[in-house]
């Protein structure tokens, strides 16, 4: 069972962090795609019957996980219907998609520390298929990151801990020495559950629902840097 985090024991803004890697997810975070996203997810609403919206808690976890708390009365065979047509119109649905503020920044950041230290800094956490991943960070011109991992490469998708848990495994660092940067309740649940720490990024959830959850607020990737301190990162507020 989840444990509900206690907001007290969490502080206002414990930037700098120290840490061996980041884990980053990538709507949200690195990327913006919520327009395509509740287009894409209104559109199969409507398809199937319903009146619902999709809203801001639905961010972060995986299609599937999405339409058992939308429609639960679907049957494995809809639910299956229903999951190859929301990625469809994902996939479709990527023109609009660019590189969140600070997001080329700090991986180049992250790319010279690992270049310094001799090994992987950094990679993405996300909720979508490999074939959706693709779709989207293609719009980005970036390379992709050793070590990422998608929907379809575990078994239970935020807000379980085991993404966050499979990427530190392949970066070879403990969960407890990898900071996970999200900006949805399921990504931040998901990072504290693996035993990372959290910082949160406050691009398509209210800060409020954000911040018992994470070590520290920021509204972008422009809001951070980072820097080799020892064998270390050190996360650190921009201009602070």
């Amino acid at each position: 069972m989840t444990a509900t985090p206690d907001p007290t024991a969490v502080p206002a803004d414990a930037l700098p962090l120290r840490a061996q890697v980041l884990l980053l997810d990538m709507d949200g975070t690195l990327i913006d795609s919520g327009p395509s996203v509740e287009r894409s997810w209104n559109q199969l609403l409507r398809e199937l019957g319903s009146d619902q919206r999709f809203g801001h808690a639905m961010h972060g976890k995986p299609a599937r996980q999405v339409l058992a708390e939308l429609m639960p009365e679907l049957d494995e065979d809809q639910v299956a219907a229903a999951f190859a047509r929301i990625e469809q119109l994902e996939i479709a649905d990527v023109a609009s998609v660019v590189v969140l503020p600070g997001t080329e920044r700090l991986l180049r950041e992250l790319d010279t520390a690992a270049e310094q230290l001799g090994r992987p800094t950094w990679t993405i956490v996300t909720s979508c298929t490999m074939p959706l991943f693709e779709a989207r960070w293609a719009r980005t011109g970036l390379a992709i990151p050793a070590g990422m991992v998608t929907a379809d490469q575990v078994t239970r998708g935020k807000p379980d801990p085991e993404p966050y848990l499979l990427a530190a495994e392949r970066l070879g660092a403990p969960p407890a020495r990898s900071i996970v940067v999200e900006d949805s309740v399921g990504g931040l649940t998901s990072g504290i559950e693996a035993g990372a720490r959290t910082v949160a990024v406050t691009s398509t959830t209210p800060a409020g629902d954000l911040r018992p959850l994470a070590s520290a607020l920021v509204t972008s990737l422009d809001d951070l840097e980072v820097a080799v301190a020892g064998e270390d990162l050190l996360l650190s507020r921009r201009g602070a």
